[in-house]
């Protein structure tokens, strides 16, 4: 049957299991929500679990406003093989014993330390990095040749969580956890961290604990979010991180995208981190904020519940305009 547009507006994390694509999870909550206009903001590996963000109905449109967040991943780098694609899935490509040294933690930490700052980064050929259109694992999966040219990102931290070894296989595994910008991927993280500790490896488990404020608390299964729908719903506002102005008296000027004076905007700050209450990030908790408003800056237009339309500060003018608006208020929770 043929979806169309439901009054649903809402932002929800999903615990993505392992085995299913982020299209997978998608198609999912399409079906659970009857509404075909359904996005994710991070793609996740099927062997990977963990925070996957996604906007349903209008609320899509907050995409473009998520997609650059920090993330965490815990992830357990195997050591004893590269891989095609940088993890336990593809064909092993470079082979080398296992070295007793690996087993040491402090020459573990060693090796990570060396993966934490800005560096220019190779994304794996099974990857999902657009080339002449295509994704490259289109291409590597046709036997073609795949180059990709390295990006800008940084890690901000790698932390040693344990070391084991699988008797079996001969194999060494570091738990780590990174935390990175966007655009970092944990496969060529992983081939870069078995370079350096001079034996090859690669991605065993993978699991992302954080995208921007959304934690793993914050997530649901998806049998779960069959059950509950819209009361998973998180605050996008908290979700965001914006200031935010209430527009309940002005609701039609902001719908129609009026524009505001600075010093008509009162702005507020939620706390820090809001209380969850039956699932959902909404919270009563925010305060004036005084802070001015900064050239470029985005701010949260809230009216009866719902999160109405994104103002941006235009500074040549001194005034708010609006730069994003929804046809039905994204949810507060």
């Amino acid at each position: 049957m043929k979806r169309a547009a439901t009054d649903y507006s809402l932002l929800v994390a999903v615990d993505k299991p392992q085995g299913m694509s982020s299209h997978d999870v998608v198609n999912r909550c399409r079906r659970i929500f009857g509404e075909k206009r359904v996005g994710h903001t991070g793609t996740l590996d099927p062997l990977a679990t963990g925070v996957l963000p996604i906007c349903i109905g209008p609320a899509t449109r907050l995409d473009r406003f998520m997609v650059g967040h920090d993330k965490s991943y815990d992830v357990r780098i195997a050591f004893g093989y590269e891989t095609s694609t940088d993890d336990r899935e593809g064909e092993p490509t470079v082979v080398c014993p296992v070295s007793a040294r690996l087993s040491s933690e402090s020459f573990a930490r060693r090796v990570l330390e060396t993966q934490v700052g800005p560096q220019m980064q190779v994304p794996p050929q099974y990857s999902a990095v657009k080339i002449d259109g295509k994704p490259a694992y289109a291409r590597a999966r046709a036997g073609a040749e795949v180059e990709l040219a390295a990006r800008a990102v940084e890690v901000y931290a790698a932390d040693l969580l344990g070391i084991s070894h699988d008797d079996e296989t001969d194999l060494v595994f570091w738990d780590v956890r990174f935390s990175v910008s966007k655009g970092t991927y944990i496969r060529s993280l992983a081939r870069s961290v078995g370079r350096v500790a001079q034996c090859p490896a690669h991605v065993f488990e993978l699991r992302r604990i954080q995208a921007g404020s959304i934690r793993l608390e914050d997530c649901v299964t998806l049998d779960r979010l069959e059950d509950v729908r819209e009361r998973a719903a998180l605050d996008p506002v908290a979700v965001l991180g914006y200031r935010f102005a209430f527009a309940d008296d002005r609701e039609s000027l902001v719908r129609n995208g009026g524009r505001f004076a600075a010093r008509d905007l009162e702005l507020f700050d939620l706390a820090p981190r809001p209380i969850l209450e039956a699932g959902s990030l909404c919270s009563s908790a925010f305060e004036p904020s005084c802070k001015r408003p900064e050239p470029g800056e985005v701010v949260a237009l809230v009216a009866r519940g719902s999160l109405i339309a994104l103002y941006e500060f235009d500074s040549d003018r001194g005034c708010w305009k609006s730069c994003c608006g929804f046809s039905v208020g994204v949810s507060r929770g």
